[in-house]
């Protein structure tokens, strides 16, 4: 046996072990670099604020709080105020039920020649074995309930504390991540956290603008079906929409609908229609267009990217994906060599035909000399 091959042995099992070690450890902490993750581009994005606010005279870590705390005032008024609006829209509902109950009972009667009453079906409705397990089903979850809520508000705790760190220390962080670095590399590294900078703000600035334009249209229409608080669920279709990835379209189309149904059952139809058109139209013609001239990246790049996220990291992946991809790009193209393009029609998407046809007829002729001499030596 060589004498090293014992020692190479043992450096490779040690590898092995320290690539398992590190494997379970990234799975483990998976969740805590995705919360980092979140809390630093939530420091980016308000990053220009606090920055006008130090440049005044005031304390960074106090222009952070100033922030933060505006922005978590706005957030509960909100949802206190809709909360409390939709509580009693729903007061309102459970109330007038039995109305809505009968009427639909009546319109299924007129029109399939039936001969069905409330009390049979409240009776068939309370007695069946689907609602007794759903009630059971229900009542045993409880708990989980109440453990996905207490763990979605310690994981944006989380988020917050990391945020409020990163944007109160961003001129600390950066002088401990340039003291590392040559000189050449921190002029990079702050060049890059300039761009990340102005792409994530310019992200929010998109995000913000289709907001407004989706609750100015959503509000035209709750005007017209005169559907009550057609301001606050204006708002509420317009933030929800855009700043909650994935499903955020269907929770800001469901209260809507809730109110709508509680007017005009046919209202609720209307409401769903139109969330179904606004967001095809958003997806395929406004957001593109939106994006490609505030965060400056292609609509094409914009709708992989926001899919690429996705399919990495969920509804985190989506909301970071495109100002993470702009902010790549604004940084390849700062570095990335680049020549003059040549003065040739087919750049611009217009082939020769002429010369094509003239190649074509001489290779032809060509051809049928070389045919012809091949029979006159025979």
């Amino acid at each position: 046996m060589p004498r090293w091959l014992p020692r190479a042995m043992v450096l490779a099992l040690a590898l092995y072990a320290c690539f398992l070690l590190g494997n379970w450890a990234f799975h483990q902490l998976v969740g805590l670099l995705v919360n980092i993750l979140l809390a630093f581009f939530l420091a980016l994005a308000i990053e220009p604020a606090v920055g006008r606010m130090a440049a005044r005279g005031m304390r960074r870590g106090l222009a952070t709080f100033l922030v933060f705390f505006g922005v978590l005032v706005t957030g509960v008024g909100f949802v206190v105020l809709l909360g409390s609006m939709l509580a009693g829209q729903i007061v309102d509902m459970v109330e007038n039920f039995p109305q809505y109950l009968d009427s639909l009972i009546n319109w299924i009667n007129e029109t399939f020649h039936t001969e069905l009453s409330r009390v049979e079906v409240q009776d068939s409705v309370l007695n069946s074995d689907w609602l007794q397990k759903y009630v059971q089903n229900s009542a045993t979850g409880v708990l989980d309930v109440s453990a996905t809520v207490l763990g979605g508000l310690f994981r944006l705790l989380t988020i917050f504390l990391f945020a409020f760190y990163f944007a109160a220390d961003g001129p600390r962080l950066r002088r401990s991540l340039c003291s590392v670095l040559p000189p050449a590399r921190q002029a990079e590294v702050l060049r890059a956290w300039e761009i990340a900078v102005d792409k994530t703000g310019g992200y929010l600035y998109s995000r913000g603008l289709m907001a407004l334009i989706s609750g100015v249209a959503h509000f035209v229409l709750f005007e017209i079906l005169d559907v009550p608080y057609a301001p606050a669920l204006a708002v509420w279709v317009g933030l929800v929409s855009q700043f909650i990835p994935t499903i955020g379209t269907y929770l800001a189309g469901a209260l809507p609908m809730l109110i709508a149904f509680t007017v005009n059952p046919w209202y609720a139809l209307w409401v769903l229609g139109f969330v179904v058109v606004y967001q095809q139209f958003e997806n395929y013609v406004l957001q593109p267009k939106l994006t490609s001239k505030t965060v400056d990246i292609h609509p094409a790049v914009a709708f992989g990217s926001v899919i690429a996220g996705t399919a990495l990291l969920g509804a985190v992946g989506a909301l970071i994906a495109i100002p993470a991809v702009a902010t790549l790009q604004a940084f390849l193209g700062a570095y990335v060599k680049r020549y003059d393009v040549t003065d040739d029609p087919r750049v611009h998407g217009h082939r020769r035909y002429g010369e094509a046809v003239v190649a074509r007829l001489q290779k032809a002729l060509q051809h049928k000399k070389e045919a012809s001499g091949s029979s006159g030596e025979e």
